[in-house]
């Protein structure tokens, strides 16, 4: 899962407070007890590629919902033909109204690989320490997963009867594996899978230094992700005999233009609402510098203000970064090749093509190849962020965390929701998970998430789905 950064909106609340001695963690009560063993035990199942299994975590919760009173015919274990290991597990909890669209609860599963030589603690073991869960998924997506199947094992166990269908979606391919299970169920399995809406991952809450709540996000659009490769080829030769057509110094050139290339400001609902509301939160020439890019999109001073931080840099424009370099075959001879990776994160509705005939202007030069490329993930256009949609959060989330903020966010990264946009399943990214301003070190080292987090998240999410269930 790659996703954008508030650290500026958390670092603008950092404060510096002495540590006490943690207090012994009390007893768990049973069904919060019962959903840790869960979240525990699919933390535990390594779903890495390729050493992992999606397969054997789907069961192993199909396992649960069938000890806690599912049938057969309400779950589907689905595995792509001739991969596995990349199973899903599509779950379904029947409504009063047959005709009234579902909602869907869709989280992945699989995880970004973990050495463990690398990690203070096993990355594949749930470590609660120091007010943390540490292990790689404890929070990138296993958290809500996990959620996710407690949630219809807690409506089951109190005989809820939603007005809506409820569904589960638990995916294999987010962040690695040979298909991506969200892809695969909407080309494949659309009906199963069809909703009025889908609640999926990065939106959460912010935490700033301190751990006080800065903000509640819900993801209400995303960008594409889209490397173009830049190639240049050449006769090459003696390097003893060295001339101005030099493969390198072409790439070189044209990575440099790229470098010192802005594209413009473009505001959409999401960013828009994310500056109109946070600037008054964050206050200062920040939030004046929001108030006034609203204003006015072309507003230089106001760019470059928020553009120090690349949080806001990046939510505000399509970006362009070089991420790979490979160049030349030996030390002593002329490079015959010379090959430059731009990773470009695409604003919302911009096509992938007007962007390279962006690039291919800005490097001028015709010894360069750009050839057309491929998004990541498709392109979709953002779900209109209705009050039937940010209605309920709002309001779950003023019972539980009054005062805080809730703030539509634009990702910089891209999530399995645009799998599901792309063929019309409105998809939000809403978790209710508070972390911290490092995003809990996702992808990275030593991954964790506040255990005060993951619980009021729990219930959160239990309280919301509900709404959404129960909604005309």
């Amino acid at each position: 899962m790659l996703k954008l950064a508030l650290s500026a909106v958390a670092a603008a609340f950092a404060v510096t407070t002495a540590s006490a001695a943690p207090a012994p963690a009390p007893a768990l009560a049973a069904d919060v007890a019962d959903f840790r063993a869960l979240y525990k035990e699919l933390v535990e199942t390594d779903t890495s590629f390729p050493a992992g299994s999606c397969t054997l975590a789907a069961e192993r919760i199909a396992t649960r919902l069938k000890a806690a009173g599912f049938g057969d015919d309400q779950m589907h274990l689905i595995v792509p033909p001739d991969h596995p290991k990349d199973g899903n597990l599509v779950v379904i909890y029947p409504g009063r109204d047959t005709k009234a669209k579902a909602v869907l609860l869709l989280a992945h599963i699989d995880v970004v690989a973990a050495r463990r030589e690398d990690w203070t603690r096993d990355p594949f073991t749930l470590v609660e320490e120091g007010g943390y869960f540490y292990a790689r998924g404890a929070f990138d997506d296993k958290a809500q997963a996990a959620i996710w199947a407690d949630t219809l094992i807690r409506f089951h166990k109190a005989g809820y009867k939603p007005r809506r269908t409820v569904k589960m979606a638990l995916t294999c391919g987010e962040d690695s594996a040979a298909v991506n299970g969200a892809g695969f169920l909407t080309t494949r399995y659309r009906d199963l899978i069809d909703a009025g809406i889908a609640l999926n991952e990065g939106g959460g809450g912010e935490l700033d230094a301190a751990g006080k709540r800065v903000s509640h996000t819900v993801l209400a659009a995303e960008k594409s992700a889209v490397s173009f490769r830049f190639e240049v080829t050449n006769p090459g030769g003696h390097s003893s005999r060295p001339v101005p057509d030099n493969a390198i110094y072409h790439l070189v050139r044209a990575v440099d233009r790229v470098s010192r290339y802005e594209f413009p400001v473009q505001l959409d609902d999401a960013n828009r609402a994310f500056l109109t509301r946070m600037a008054p939160v964050i206050g200062g020439e920040t939030g004046q510098a929001m108030r006034a890019l609203v204003a006015n999109p072309q507003d230089a001073a106001a760019d470059a203000l928020l553009s120090r931080d690349p949080s806001f840099h990046a939510m505000l424009r399509t970006t362009c970064v070089a991420t790979m370099l490979d160049a030349g075959h030996a030390e002593n001879a002329l490079p015959q090749r010379a090959r430059a990776t731009i990773n470009c994160r695409v604003f919302p509705g911009v096509p992938i093509e007007e962007v390279r005939q962006t690039l291919i202007k800005l490097v001028d030069d015709p010894a360069v190849s750009i050839p057309p490329a491929m998004p990541h993930f498709p392109q979709a256009a953002a779900p209109p962020l209705t009050p039937q949609v940010l209605g309920p959060v709002e309001t779950v989330s003023a019972q539980m965390w009054p005062g805080v903020p809730v703030v539509p966010i634009l990702q910089a990264g891209a999530t399995d929701a645009t799998f599901l946009n792309a063929v019309g399943i409105p998809a939000f990214g809403i978790s209710g998970l508070f972390v911290d301003p490092d995003l809990g070190h996702i992808h990275g080292l030593n991954e964790r998430i506040p255990v005060r987090s993951v619980y009021e998240g729990r219930e959160f999410l239990y309280r919301l789905v509900r709404l959404y269930a129960d909604q005309k």
